[in-house]
């Protein structure tokens, strides 16, 4: 019965060495592959190729498998910038390495990664066909790239697609030991490939991920594998991995292996995130929510696409199930005399500059006038700044320096849990007819959010490497909600903005003045608070969570009444 007052009490506590859910990104990828896709999008192909060169000269695999696949997924839909390269350089093995990843992304693009019961025959036949043609494509690969694994990788997935024969798996794997015999992505694979849901048995899977690992060097991210199959094993028996046909001693022994592979590394290391975004799942799944909240610590920002994306979109369940956990720790801290244990990392990685992560600047402009908007935001038990915007509109943003030092968060804060502004707004829009246009600027990134109603219409993102501008489809789509809800009828304009590159807060200004909304405050993503500084700004403190409805459910008879706003803090 004290579970949730415990929660209400701790659960802020469990928030720190955790970087805020706007730096999550899923399979980020890293300096030099972020420059080569920002020239690749430009148009400019020779990044790419030098980049890819330097992975094979230098044996470099790892890195060779991930940025072949980082490469094929920009030219699923940017395809300009590989057809320049196979122009100017037919028979280049690394062109014929992301070509070949190319064509297993076509195939799934059109299979999708529903389950076989969502998805049509017409979809399987096309699925399939796509995959035969390609095989040359495949074939070529591996002949231009003698000892490098990661083509055979690719011949894996293209042999479970069309059901090869279990020798033909046998010949890829045994090519591609030969070529690196502890290849991460090439055994990972594997481990799909033999789990009971493909072609193999839970056994087989275990005996193979177990092996793998064990003959490993020291430290070897490889070490981690059987994680991966404790994953695979995990989602064919849902109500806990202690509950099918293996061993629990056996899952545990692998668990705890884990942990010991995870502490020989430093907090925010690449090379260990694929295997502890297992582990993590593992843990949860094994009802050790402590450690997997250290586990998230140690990964930081760096999820990955697997395992979460078995679960649905791999960055909402990623945040989700971060969330959960937290909850869960704070739910178990006794209330009176006891407190969440501090973290054992100095922060989210393992530099000291990622060690101190900037906290997110919001400002949203509302629809209505000032005192509506008072009257919306009480349910949030927040403490925000409002100021009156030209057109009768209201600048928002949250207040926390107005907050007596020390004073815990609000019940509602709580609940909401993270999220800031944009989570706020889909709670005080709901019921109201006017928009919420949230702006949020995080690191080097802006972000645009728009609610109606409690729910989130259009989301678009500035990110600083323009590599991950929109494609013209994508702009179009959040520019015309965007312009609807602002009663515009030309969205090209708005379109226009949502693709600029380079002054990120520069385009935020020029879509605003798109929609004919007023300009954020010059102070915005540049200073916390910039409406503090702002003339005629007003506070709203913070309420607790029942007086905060008392006065939302209060009548204007209650001293709101007679055309002067209530007094405010």
């Amino acid at each position: 019965m004290f579970a949730l007052p415990r929660m209400l009490r701790h659960f802020a506590a469990t928030g720190e060495g955790l970087p805020p859910d706007g730096s999550v990104e899923v399979d980020a990828p890293d300096s030099a592959l972020r420059t080569a896709l920002s020239a690749a999008r430009s148009g400019a192909w020779e990044p790419a190729a030098e980049l890819m060169a330097q992975t094979r000269t230098a044996q470099d695999w790892d890195r060779r498998g991930q940025y072949s696949v980082g490469l094929a997924e920009l030219a699923l839909h940017h395809t300009g910038w590989l057809g320049d390269w196979r122009q100017e350089r037919p028979g280049d093995p690394d062109l014929a390495l992301v070509a070949a990843e190319l064509e297993i992304d076509h195939a799934w693009e059109i299979r999708t990664a529903a389950r076989a019961r969502h998805v049509s025959q017409e979809q399987f036949q096309a699925f399939r066909a796509v995959l035969c043609d390609a095989e040359p494509v495949l074939r070529t690969a591996a002949d231009l790239n003698p000892g490098d694994p990661v083509p055979w990788r690719i011949l894996i997935a293209h042999g479970m697609g069309l059901s090869a024969p279990r020798e033909v798996f046998d010949e890829y794997l045994a090519r591609g030991r030969e070529a690196d015999p502890h290849h991460v992505g090439l055994h990972t694979r594997a481990v799909q490939y033999l789990a009971q849901k493909w072609y193999g048995s839970h056994a087989e899977m275990f005996e193979f991920a177990e092996s793998a690992a064990a003959a490993a060097p020291e430290g070897s991210p490889l070490r981690g594998l059987p994680l991966h199959a404790v994953t695979e094993y995990a989602l064919e028996h849902e109500a806990g991995i202690g509950q099918g046909p293996v061993a629990w001693s056996r899952i545990e022994g692998l668990v705890e292996a884990g942990m010991e592979l995870s502490a020989a590394y430093e907090p925010g290391d690449r090379r260990a995130a694929g295997f502890r975004n297992h582990l993590a799942l593992a843990l949860i799944r094994s009802g050790r929510e402590a450690d997997a909240l250290e586990v998230f610590r140690l990964i930081g920002t760096d999820a990955r696409t697997f395992p979460w994306a078995y679960l649905g979109d791999p960055r909402e369940i990623f945040l989700l199930m971060r969330q959960g956990v937290r909850a869960h720790v704070a739910r178990r801290t006794p209330y009176f005399g006891g407190s969440v244990p501090a973290p054992a990392i100095g922060g989210p990685s393992g530099t000291a500059e990622a060690a101190i992560l900037p906290a997110a600047m919001a400002v949203a402009l509302l629809g209505a006038p000032l005192r509506d908007v008072r009257e919306a935001i009480l349910i949030t038990g927040t403490t925000m700044r409002l100021v009156p915007a030209p057109g009768g509109g209201t600048f928002v943003e949250i207040a926390p320096s107005a907050d007596p030092p020390g004073r815990r968060k609000g019940m509602r804060g709580t609940l909401l849990g993270e999220g800031g502004l944009p989570r706020l707004a889909g709670t005080f829009s709901r019921g109201e007819k006017w928009p919420v246009l949230v702006a949020v600027k995080e690191g080097a990134d802006y972000t645009l959010h728009l609610y109606r109603d409690g729910r989130l219409v259009a989301a678009h993102a500035w990110w600083a490497d323009p590599a991950e501008m929109p494609t013209q489809e994508e702009a179009a789509e959040r520019a015309t909600a965007l312009a609807a809800a602002y009663g515009v009828v030309d969205h090209r304009p708005v379109t226009a903005a949502l693709r600029g590159t380079g002054d990120a807060r520069k385009h935020l200004d020029e879509a605003f003045a798109a929609l004919g909304l007023p300009l954020l405050p010059a102070g915005f993503g540049h200073r916390p608070e910039p409406l503090a500084e702002v003339p005629g700004a007003h506070l709203v403190e913070r309420r607790s969570f029942f007086r905060a409805i008392k006065e939302s459910l209060s009548s204007e008879g209650d001293g709101a009444s007679g055309g002067e706003l209530p007094p405010l803090s």
